[in-house]
């Protein structure tokens, strides 16, 4: 099963690409890196602790 790659902050609404830094909990609830350090790296949502999320390179055809 993969990771839901949101586009957006869930605190801030800033867009997130999938190949650009976010921090995930295990809930996937995702948000940017200054609202994750704003929040000590602890979701708002779960208490859960806010990881790095893993970076989706993007595919070329060829």
């Amino acid at each position: 099963m993969a990771l839901e790659m949101r586009a957006v902050c869930e605190r801030c609404g800033a867009a997130l690409t999938a190949d650009g830094p976010a921090r995930i909990c295990s809930f996937e609830c995702t948000f940017c890196i200054a609202c994750a350090e704003a929040m000590k790296g602890v979701c708002p949502n779960c208490g859960g602790e806010l990881v790095p999320r893993p970076r989706r390179r993007t595919r070329t055809t060829g």
